[in-house]
């Protein structure tokens, strides 16, 4: 007898259906094709435990199961269920006619529990583009794939409950999920907050330009000056994810299998902060079947590098393109997997190793030109990518004494959200431009001339500071942000002056 039953697989963030083949004919074998991998292989043994352990009895005759496509590779281990069914419908142990009408994924133990699985979403959103009814799978993973409407999502806990349903035995009931209220009853908890930095309200200043234009920044000071505390807050102060980003950004996090069960959707914007130990393909993505790498973790979000310089070179350097291009490209012999990686690079570093060069206080001991070369770690062209230089200083005792209470993230926010909203105006027939950071050279002519003085400023300051063509579009595209949180159409002196001053570690005005 010949059954059909469907799962899925994952490619990148989306998802591709699978038609799982069973047949059961004279013999005495089982036969598992379509280029399955050693997981899906060892099914077998997991399934034929699970069955009899449940009462249900492994078919000894001749098993041959294909999974089509043929020709794309199969892995893990959530195709259990589905061939665990196919196997029970094609020996008649299920009676149920309308198999093709659900997707099914689980992994199985050997007790016939089922076990969370990766990639949820994005199955999810496939299965009801390709009009399945329903789709069955792990309880631990069913609200996050209830948040796609229009789809009957079944949570079971083992494979006995999956048997009872399919033959009416069981009646479960959809998992349901208010999508848009969930979204909008969590979007704004967050429990690192502004007001709890004492201080630092140049830098407050620069962290506001950089969330206002999306544009990336470094930090430079002594250890203990509050850059990681800095950094951390910067989610509480971006604009609220949308329902379309929260979606995006939840495929993500589904493919990697970093959704907790408690949680059906992401609504804080990520915030990455990756060793500096890690490596290339683990910032980047990759492996031999490509996985998102960090920098994809963080789409919509921050990705944090603490101590910059200490990151091996060649780790820093892969991440050039994808910081122009707002996607990572991931090429095998076979076939290639784009993931998107719009994050905003938030560093940060010492000044010099022994970390208190220009510092107030304490005098810095390393040698003639050893702070010149500490700054050489970070390559000239990944510089000029972050638009945004900044220095911190350590905060004087009377300031952290102050029992006043600082401006607070949610007014910070508010001021952020105004500026995006006036970008997302500027740029409404711009499909890939979003914001500020993302300006291209011919929009830079039209959005971003200064006036009269702020041209004679831009000149000198290229003339006097060795700019780079790269830093002069920086320096543009900054001033234009800070016109815009101060809601105004032209780009003045004052604008270009303190987008200038936001270039310090260009080599000719550091170090030296």
């Amino acid at each position: 007898m010949l059954i059909k039953t469907y799962g899925s697989a994952v490619f990148g963030i989306d998802a591709k259906t699978i038609t799982i083949e069973v047949s059961i004919t004279r013999g005495v074998n089982f036969f598992l094709v379509g280029l399955p991998d050693s997981a899906v292989k060892e099914s077998q043994q997991r399934i034929d435990s699970a069955l009899k352990e449940n009462g249900y009895r492994m078919p000894i005759k001749k098993v041959v199961i294909n999974m089509a496509p043929a020709d794309i590779r199969k892995e893990g281990s959530a195709y259990d269920l589905p061939l665990a069914v196919g196997i029970l419908a094609a020996s008649e142990q299920i009676t149920n006619e309308e198999l093709d009408k659900y997707i099914i994924m689980g992994e199985l133990s050997l007790d016939g529990t089922l076990l969370p699985i990766k990639g949820v979403l994005p199955i999810a959103i496939k299965a009801r583009e390709e009009g399945f009814k329903g789709f069955i799978l792990p309880k631990h993973n069913a609200r996050e794939a209830a948040i796609v409407n229009n789809l009957e999502v079944y949570g079971v806990e083992n494979i006995r409950e999956v048997v009872d349903f399919l033959n009416g035995d069981l009646n479960l009931q959809p998992t349901e999920v208010d999508t848009r209220k969930e979204f909008a009853d969590s979007l704004n908890n967050s429990d690192l907050d502004f007001s709890d930095v004492k201080g630092q309200e140049n830098v407050k200043r620069a962290l506001e330009i950089s969330a206002s234009g999306g544009h990336n920044i470094i930090m430079v000071g002594p250890p203990g000056a509050g850059k990681t505390m800095l950094a951390k807050r910067i989610p509480s102060i971006l604009p609220p994810l949308s329902l379309q980003e929260a979606l995006e950004t939840t495929k993500i996090h589904s493919v990697v299998g970093k959704m907790s069960t408690e949680s059906a959707l992401l609504t804080q914007r990520p915030f990455e902060a990756p060793h500096h130990t890690i490596s290339d393909v683990a910032l980047v993505g990759g492996g031999a079947f490509p996985q998102p790498g960090t920098i994809s973790m963080a789409h919509n979000g921050v990705l944090f590098l603490d101590e910059l310089p200490e990151f091996k070179r060649t780790v820093l350097e892969v991440m050039r393109q994808p910081i122009e291009d707002r996607n990572i490209t991931i090429s095998r012999a076979k076939f290639t997997v784009q993931y998107p990686a719009s994050f905003m690079l938030v560093a940060s570093m010492n000044p010099c190793p022994c970390g208190y060069y220009n510092h107030p206080e304490k005098d810095c001991v390393c040698g003639m030109g050893v702070v010149q070369k500490y700054l050489n770690k970070i390559s000239g062209p990944l510089l000029d990518r972050i638009d945004i230089h900044v220095e911190v200083v350590p905060v004087p005792f009377n300031e952290l004494a102050n029992r006043g209470v600082a401006e607070s993230s949610e007014i910070v926010r508010k001021r952020v959200s105004e500026a995006r909203a006036i970008q997302t105006k500027r740029f409404e027939n711009q499909k890939t431009i979003h914001n500020n950071s993302q300006i291209t050279p011919r929009l830079l002519r039209q959005y971003c001339q200064p006036d009269k003085d702020g041209n004679i400023l831009l000149k000198n300051a290229m003339e006097n500071l060795g700019l780079s063509a790269r830093a002069y579009d920086r320096i543009l595209k900054v001033a234009r942000t800070i016109a815009d949180l101060e809601k105004s159409t032209t780009l003045k002196s004052e604008h270009i002056a303190e987008a200038i001053q936001y270039r310090s570690l260009d080599r000719d005005s550091w170090g030296t």
